[in-house]
């Protein structure tokens, strides 16, 4: 895939506020953290992304890298977690 490829197929996470954006796997298991400006809603970037097929079949390519959480409600992949540390804290 070429670069301009990748920029415009990024462009959705760009213009919802996302500054910054990493993914780790391990098994089945993947982190996403992210860095967002103060303009950023979850649930306007769920909306878009449900109307973005760019999105959605990257949605679908991250379903065979990741099995859901126990918890998890059906179809909901991604989850927010709760920080307990930050060594920038102490």
């Amino acid at each position: 895939m070429s670069r301009e490829n990748l920029a415009r197929d990024h462009q959705s996470i760009r213009v919802s506020g996302i500054q910054d954006l990493e993914i780790y796997l391990l098994g089945t298991r993947m982190v996403m953290v992210t860095e967002v400006n103060e303009h950023f809603s979850f649930d306007a970037k769920a909306r878009a992304d449900q109307q973005n097929p760019k999105v959605q079949e990257w949605e679908d390519l991250m379903w065979k890298y990741q099995e859901p959480l126990s918890g998890a409600a059906k179809g909901e992949k991604w989850m927010l977690m709760k920080k307990i540390f930050e060594l920038t804290e102490y």
